[in-house]
C-alpha cells in the first residue's frame, strides 16, 4: 500500500512538474545550477578561512575550469543535441536535459572524488589504465554512449531525411511528430528504434544516460581531476575544501550544459514552423546533429570492439586512440554558423515581403 501510494504521488508530481509553463521549469534549471555554484563556493571559502591550506583556492578553480572544457566534449554535445531533437519533435519543450545529462555524467565524478578523500584504493584502479577495473568500467561506458548515439543518430537521421524530401517536394505543411510520419521513409527501421527510445520519454531520464556515459572515465580531464583530488589530499588541503573540487567541476559542467540543451531548444522549436526557410534549415541542423551522432558512435563503438576482443588491427585501434576532447567545441561553431545563417535568409525573406507589399497596396 504504501509503495502504491508512493508511486501515486510521484506520478501526480511528475504530471504536474510537466505541465508547468516553460518559463518556470527554465527558472528551477537555472535555480540548480545557482545552488551548485553556491554550494562550491562554501566549500571554497573553507580554503581561504585563516589557518586553512592556500592551495585549495588553486585546485578548487582548477576543477572548476577542468568542468567548463569538459562539457564541451563532442560526446556531450552530441548526446544532449540530439536526445533535445527527439523531445522537441514530440512536441515536448526540454528544458532541463542539459542540466540532466550534466549532473549525472558529473555524479560518477563527484562519488569517485568522494572515495579519493575517503582513501578508497578502488577510485585508483578505476583510472589506471590496464587495470580490470578500468577496462570494465570503460567499456560499460563506451557501449552504453556508442549506442545510445547510434541509436538517436538514426532515428534523427530519419527525421532529417524526412525534411529534406519535403524540401525537394515543396512541402511546407507544418512539421507534425516523428511517429507520424517517420514510417513513411524509413520503415521497420524506425519502428525497431521507436521501442529503446520509449524509454528516455522524460529530460530526467537522461540523467541516467549521463550517468552511464560518465562510467568509463575515458577523458584525460576526468582523470585529471581526480589525481588532482589524490594530490591536494596528499598535500594536506581540508576534507571540506576537497569536497569542492567535484562540486565546482559539477556546477561548471552543468552551468555550460544546460547553456547548450536551452539553446538546442531553442533552436529547433524555431526551426519547426511554417515556411520554406525554416525547413531547410531545420533540417540542416538535424542532418548536422544526426551525422555528429553517427559518427561519435561509430568511433566510440569502434573502440568498444578493439577493447573488448583485445584486438590489434589499424582500424579499430586507430579508433580506440582517437581523441573527441575539443571536437565539441567545433559542432557548437557549426551551429551557430547555422543559426547566423537563418537569421540572415529569414531578414532577406521579411525584407522581400515588405518591399512587395506597397506595390499591392497601390494595386
Amino acid at each position: 500500500m504504501t509503495q502504491a501510494f508512493t508511486t501515486n504521488f510521484f506520478t501526480h508530481y511528475v504530471r504536474r512538474r510537466e505541465q508547468l509553463p516553460l518559463r518556470t521549469r527554465v527558472v528551477f534549471t537555472v535555480g540548480a545550477v545557482v545552488l551548485l555554484h553556491l554550494a562550491a563556493l562554501g566549500l571554497l571559502l573553507t580554503a581561504v578561512a585563516p589557518g586553512a591550506q592556500p592551495l585549495a583556492l588553486g585546485v578548487v578553480l582548477t576543477a572548476y575550469v577542468a568542468g567548463m572544457k569538459h562539457s564541451y566534449d563532442w560526446d556531450h554535445i552530441a548526446a544532449i543535441d540530439n536526445s533535445t531533437r527527439k523531445f522537441v519533435s514530440e512536441g515536448r519543450n526540454p528544458a532541463s536535459v542539459g542540466f540532466a545529462f550534466s549532473l549525472g555524467h558529473s555524479m560518477v565524478v563527484t562519488l569517485a572524488g568522494v572515495m579519493v578523500i575517503a582513501g578508497a584504493q578502488f577510485v585508483h584502479g578505476a583510472f589506471e589504465e590496464g587495470s580490470t577495473a578500468n577496462l570494465v568500467l570503460g567499456l560499460i561506458g563506451a557501449g552504453v554512449s556508442g549506442l545510445y548515439l547510434l541509436i538517436l543518430g538514426l532515428f534523427n537521421s530519419g527525421i532529417a531525411w524526412r525534411l529534406t524530401r519535403r524540401i525537394r517536394t515543396g512541402d511546407v505543411v507544418p512539421e507534425g511528430l516523428p511517429a507520424q510520419g517517420a514510417d513513411e521513409t524509413w520503415g521497420l527501421i524506425s519502428r525497431l528504434l521507436r521501442k529503446p527510445l520509449s524509454k528516455v520519454r522524460r529530460p530526467r531520464d537522461i540523467f541516467v544516460i549521463g550517468f552511464l556515459f560518465g562510467l568509463g572515465f575515458d577523458t584525460a580531464t576526468t582523470i585529471g581531476l581526480l589525481l588532482l583530488t589524490a594530490s591536494a589530499s596528499l598535500a594536506g588541503v581540508p576534507a571540506l575544501a576537497l569536497l569542492g573540487l567535484p562540486l565546482a567541476f559539477t556546477a561548471a559542467m552543468t552551468l555550460c550544459d544546460t547553456i547548450n540543451g536551452l539553446g538546442m531548444m531553442r533552436l529547433y522549436s524555431s526551426a519547426i514552423a511554417d515556411g520554406m526557410t525554416r525547413i531547410r534549415f531545420n533540417a540542416s541542423v538535424t542532418a548536422v546533429s544526426s551525422v555528429a551522432a553517427l559518427g561519435i558512435s561509430v568511433l566510440t563503438l569502434g573502440g568498444f570492439v578493439h577493447d573488448l576482443f583485445d584486438l590489434d588491427d589499424p582500424m579499430t585501434t586507430w579508433m580506440a586512440d582517437v581523441d573527441l576532447g575539443d571536437a565539441g567545441l567545433v559542432l557548437v561553431g557549426c551551429f551557430v554558423v547555422l543559426w547566423v545563417g537563418f537569421v540572415a535568409a529569414h531578414r532577406r525573406q521579411a525584407n522581400r515581403l515588405e518591399a512587395m507589399e506597397p506595390a499591392t497596396d497601390r494595386r
